[in-house]
């Protein structure tokens, strides 16, 4: 291929790159070094109380803002520096915490960050092996299905996954919700009433289940395309030599899919780490946060109309570094097993 043909060949994909993920995220990273803050101006009012023949006057100082011909606040914006991440970060309140009058996690997850931070970690560590374990335990079975049934079972197996994030997410809060039909169902097991949105463990508890509910059939559906691809030569020698189905598993097929579980793993991880989806659909604010909603809550207008900009800018490069922290063992096994097989 020549380098012209090559070049106009990739342009598109580049030039689309570059507008939508390059760009952004060199502002965002901007942003997170610098502030902008509004500028006020020192007013001096005087107010009198009625009275004759000497009224009682008093003078205050008030602060507003500076307004343009087009009357709109002026800003300015300055280089901070990393004084963004330490408003963020807090790390004079995280000192205070482990010091002998702190109590130390108790006081840390009180910080909106760190709240965030722990909610994201146990979000994303506790679904990760269960989506995979899952997936593959629902690809095994259906591999070994009478092959008559294989494709009702896996159009079923795949409904979680095509539906809606937010609207599956919803699905799941209505059916536990108030007088939902499995609340009604856990009410009249236990015998006495449930309020499974009453609590923040329970919130994050749906909402580990909604995540692996709803992507498990992902990683089912490369799993089983995966199991096509096993060599039926050493299944069988295993057989003959005496391998249980356990030891053939862990012997034969799971060595086999490993590049696919770690490509699950990959996807997963990014996707876990930003979730935002959950916390909407279940209202779990007011419990649970993530880093990804922290985001959002910090971009959004207060009473009086401002945003953190700055601070949202420095929390999404902190989302990011955290996402590459994780997928970098992943990585590395990764290009070493591409420069073995290379």
């Amino acid at each position: 291929m020549r380098r012209s043909t090559f070049f106009w060949f990739v342009f598109p994909s580049l030039a689309m790159m570059l507008v939508f993920i390059a760009l952004p995220l060199a502002s965002v990273f901007w942003g997170s070094f610098h502030q902008t803050r509004t500028v006020y101006e020192q007013l001096e009012i005087e107010s009198c109380t009625p009275g004759f023949p000497d009224p009682v006057c008093t003078t205050a100082i008030r602060n507003r803002p500076v307004l343009n011909d087009n009357g709109v606040p002026v800003t300015v914006t300055e280089f901070a520096g990393l004084d963004v991440y330490r408003q963020l970060l807090q790390p004079e309140r995280v000192a205070a915490a482990f010091s002998g009058a702190g109590r130390g996690v108790s006081d840390l997850l009180t910080l909106d960050f760190y709240k965030a931070l722990r909610f994201t970690l146990t979000f994303t560590f506790v679904t990760l092996p269960l989506v995979i374990g899952l997936g593959l335990a629902i690809a095994i079975v259906v591999n070994n299905a009478v092959r008559s049934i294989r494709g009702p079972v896996i159009f079923i197996s795949l409904l979680p996954f095509i539906i809606t994030p937010i609207i599956g997410a919803l699905s799941i809060r209505w059916l536990f919700i108030g007088d939902g039909i499995l609340t009604q169902a856990l009410e009249r097991l236990l015998g006495h009433p449930v309020y499974m949105f009453a609590e923040g463990w329970t919130i994050e508890l749906l909402m580990l289940f909604y995540r692996v509910w709803h992507v498990a059939p992902f990683a089912f559906v490369v799993f089983y395309a995966g199991l096509q691809t096993v060599n039926r030569d050493t299944l069988e020698s295993a057989v003959i030599d005496g391998a249980s189905r356990w030891e053939r598993l862990r012997y034969v097929v799971i060595p086999h899919l490993m590049p696919l579980i770690i490509f699950i793993a990959l996807i997963h991880l990014m996707d876990s780490y930003r979730v935002f989806e959950e916390i909407i659909a279940f209202s779990a604010q007011a419990h649970r946060i993530s880093l990804q909603w922290l985001t959002y809550d910090l971009l959004t207008p207060d009473d009086a109309g401002n945003r953190s900009v700055s601070r949202a800018s420095a929390n999404s490069m902190l989302t990011l570094i955290g996402i590459v922290i994780l997928l970098i063992p992943l990585l590395r096994r990764t290009w070493r097993d591409h420069r073995r097989t290379g």
